[in-house]
């Protein structure tokens, strides 16, 4: 069971969600949270809307880490929430519909938890903004705040609706994609419908482009390696008897490794050239926000795995790689650690306008977290 505190802080977060580095309710509401817990070892900054908490550790480590680091994301998605909570999202249109409410809530409890029971080392709770976009990882990373606290290790969890409360779920090596937006701009020249031959019609050069851009997976990838591209949104023009002057493509690109990545978008500007010598008209590409992969510490998630497994302390799962993303990889790309799936039982999935995790999950990570971390340091 998680205690009815936690229970309490989850369900305020939920209703108070934000865009990426808009967090300001959030932050405020993270450090009014902080400034109850004991102080006498707590150190506290802000960076962005984005907070580090420190835990001084009692200094008794041997050969363990010096600092242990724990990652929490804090934004909201641009959804309007279809949920039957009563506690539901008071920011119309947008909603904690990725699980950001229960990560906050799980590393207040453990922050807590260490204010109360230091470890042997030192440990720095990370709030992190904008991981939904335009990604907050890579600069808070290079950041002259999470500089100074920098851990040894690092490690995270992300909720899966998926699996049951009481399941943890990870892998060494890759866990989640590399990741790249995709915007891909066509401009032509507009025109009266009934005259086609005096205009150069972008809906046609975009319904084209699209069609081409399915075959880069099917006949660009390696068959034994994972590769998406997905064109999620296609608008063009103004009105039925005008044609389109302008098409707009917007989607996404993952892969499993990153050559893998460098291909596919080497083949897509390939055929975009080919699309503006085809229908005479010009093309601007965007890649937007990239996340690296998540690509977990081998020796430490094993020795994780062992200890959750050994320790009986939830129902351990070793999963597959899977094609979401996540900016946590920036992390993992230049400290050792790793991230793990925490099961919350719900009937829809992540980013569905009615996902409803069970929050009981909330004491089942905490337990896990705060055990793994005590261990880890005394070592």
């Amino acid at each position: 069971m998680t205690d009815a505190r936690w229970v309490e802080v989850r369900r305020a977060l939920h209703q108070i969600p934000e865009p990426g580095f808009e967090e300001v309710k959030t932050q405020r509401y993270l450090l009014d949270q902080i400034a109850r817990m004991p102080q006498d070892r707590l150190e506290v900054a802000t960076w962005r809307t984005g907070i580090l908490a420190r835990v001084r550790g009692t200094g008794t480590s041997g050969k363990g880490p010096r600092v242990i680091g724990y990652r929490a994301d804090m934004d909201g998605l641009p959804i309007e929430e279809e949920t039957s909570y009563p506690f539901r999202s008071r920011h119309p249109g947008y909603m904690h519909a990725c699980g950001h409410d229960l990560h906050m809530t799980i590393a207040l409890a453990v922050l807590d938890h260490f204010a109360r029971r230091p470890a042997a080392c030192d440990v720095v709770v990370v709030f992190q903004p904008a991981e939904e976009g335009p990604g907050g990882a890579r600069p808070m990373l290079e950041s002259e705040e999470f500089r100074r606290w920098r851990p040894d290790l690092m490690l995270a969890l992300h909720i899966a609706p998926e699996y049951p409360v009481g399941t943890i779920a990870t892998r060494p090596g890759i866990l989640f994609a590399n990741t790249s937006e995709l915007f891909i701009d066509l401009i032509g020249q507009g025109g009266h419908a009934a005259y086609p031959h005096r205009a150069n019609d972008m809906v046609v050069a975009g319904a084209h482009l699209v069609t081409q851009l399915q075959s880069i997976v099917a006949r660009n990838v390696d068959p034994l390696d994972s590769a998406v591209v997905t064109i999620g949104r296609l608008t063009g023009g103004t009105k039925q008897n005008i044609i389109a002057e302008r098409a707009r493509l917007e989607g996404t690109i993952r892969t499993l490794s990153r050559e893998s990545m460098r291909r596919v978008k080497a083949r897509i500007e390939a055929l975009v050239r080919g699309i503006e010598e085809g229908f005479a008209c010009r093309a601007e590409i965007d890649y937007g926000a990239n996340y690296t992969q998540v690509y977990n510490h081998e020796a430490l998630t094993r020795e994780f795995m062992a200890f959750v497994g050994e320790r009986q302390a939830a129902e351990l799962v070793e999963c597959r790689e899977a094609m979401t993303g996540e900016d946590f990889g920036d992390f993992l790309a230049e400290i050792p650690g790793f991230m793990f799936w925490l099961g919350v039982d719900a009937p829809y999935g992540l980013h569905h306008a009615k996902l409803e995790p069970n929050e009981d999950a909330i004491g089942v990570a905490v337990r896990v977290v705060t055990e793994y971390i005590t261990w880890k340091a005394a070592q």
